[in-house]
């Protein structure tokens, strides 16, 4: 990475300090969408499940798509912020926090999903008033709990020296909200001590949750016997499937900070090329289970599989999952492939490619197997209502807002990480009187 000037650090800092007119077209844009879906909740709410499509036997159709695709990409900070921090790849240091703050937010909307999904949210207690400890849901539930417990722990640490910067160089209710959450830090160097190992007893702890999270909400489908969904790989098929989607998620938002915020001296195509060899790999490995998976099923010949098989590849669901194999391997194959068109726009284009492909994806895994069940005592033709389209926007804009938000309050890239490797290359004489990297006062 090219070195950039220790301490000419605005073009992070300043984004927070200004609140221009794009961002607020952007968010009156992105809010009429989310006010817009609240009204369709509500008219949910009063109708019941009656004013979406589901019916038996397709009960799960885009809500718990959309559960298992958030779940997914949220795998974009822990498992590539934990392993490249642990493994010391410091080609890292611009992105962890954009990737970390991807997990916590989309979390969110993944559980949020399963509350649509029921039609009447309260009775989501009964899982915690009642538990079934045999049951898969409850395993999702502790799951997911602890992992969004342990990625906001892990996104907060890395945040703590830079909320000290931001509050020594600002005034007013900033300054207030900087003051609590620093924590008292000042820089010394047994703060330094203690965070650094923090940070790296989280790193490793969160690798573990995270790939028990998406293991487990596989459980949820395999431990059926569901037709296609009754399945031993499908624990690995979904973790790598949700790596795949997060590396595609980070790719898009770097794209998209550098852009808005000119972060190019950043973000540069050094880290676009990296993240494109490893999705590049993991579009592999996503094609190598894809068709094992579907191998077995054919091999086998069961005819309820079959059935399904048949309703993917060849009947009313064949476009989407040909698109699916399309956007997940042939398009990021063919431009990740060639060191040519590994460049920024081509890593962009392949991980926009990939994150419609692993939503379809969800989508073929979920509605085919419902719609042909082991005893059809009577079907019907699912397509998502006016309703689910709404929500599914709703929650799509929220985060695209709520990610807004978090980049006009903290900075998204981890300045501190970003001395640090500067005083490691340049060693200073405020390295070696803190113990740790120089927080430069940056002015409003």
């Amino acid at each position: 990475m090219d070195a950039v000037p220790r301490d000419d650090y605005r073009p992070i800092v300043d984004p927070i300090l200004t609140v221009g007119p794009s961002f607020r077209r952007w968010s009156l844009a992105l809010g009429a969408v989310v006010l817009w879906a609240i009204g369709a909740w509500i008219w949910q709410l009063v109708h019941g499940l009656g004013a979406t499509n589901l019916g038996r036997p397709v009960y799960w159709g885009l809500y718990i798509t959309n559960f298992v695709f958030f779940i997914g990409v949220s795998h974009a900070g822990t498992l590539i912020s934990a392993i490249l921090r642990i493994v010391n790849a410091e080609w890292r240091r611009p992105i962890t926090r954009m990737a970390e703050v991807i997990t916590v937010l989309v979390l969110f909307f993944g559980v949020g999903n399963v509350l649509l999904d029921l039609g009447r949210p309260d009775r989501a207690w009964n899982v915690l008033r009642h538990p079934h400890f045999t049951s898969p849901l409850l395993w999702d539930v502790g799951s997911i709990s602890v992992y969004l417990t342990c990625s906001t722990f892990y996104l907060y640490l890395p945040l703590i020296p830079d909320i000290a910067r931001l509050r020594d160089c600002t005034t007013g209710w900033r300054h207030v909200f900087y003051r609590k959450l620093a924590i008292g830090w000042t820089g010394a160097p047994h703060q330094w001590h203690r965070l650094e190992r923090a940070i790296s007893v989280m790193a490793i702890l969160v690798i573990p949750v995270a790939v028990s999270v998406h293991t487990v909400v596989s459980w949820v489908f395999s431990m059926t016997i569901q037709p296609m969904w009754h399945s031993t790989i499908f624990g690995p098929y979904f973790v790598v499937g949700a790596i795949f989607s997060g590396i595609a998620a980070i790719i898009v938002a770097m794209a998209i900070v550098r852009k808005v915020y000119g972060l190019e001296a950043y973000l540069q195509p050094l880290h676009f090329n990296n993240l494109g060899l490893l999705l590049l790999v993991f579009s592999c490995l996503w094609f190598y289970f894809t068709f094992a998976e579907h191998l077995t099923a054919w091999y086998g010949q069961e005819p309820d599989e079959i059935a399904v098989l048949n309703a993917k590849m060849f009947g009313r669901f064949a476009p989407l999952f040909w698109a699916m194999f399309v956007s997940c391997f042939v398009v990021p194959f063919v431009i990740l492939a060639n060191s040519r068109t590994r460049t920024v726009t081509g890593t962009v284009v392949a991980s926009i490619s990939v994150n419609i492909g692993m939503w379809l994806e969800r989508f073929t895994i979920v509605v085919p197997s419902l719609s042909n069940p082991r005893a059809p005592v009577h079907t019907f033709v699912y397509t998502p209502s006016w309703v689910e389209w709404s929500l599914m926007a709703g929650c799509f804009a929220a985060f695209t807002l709520l990610y807004m938000v978090f980049t006009k309050l903290f900075p998204i890239i981890s300045i501190w990480e970003l001395e640090e490797a500067h005083a490691a290359a340049i060693p200073s004489p405020a390295v070696a009187a803190t113990g740790g990297p120089a927080i430069a006062r940056v002015e409003a």
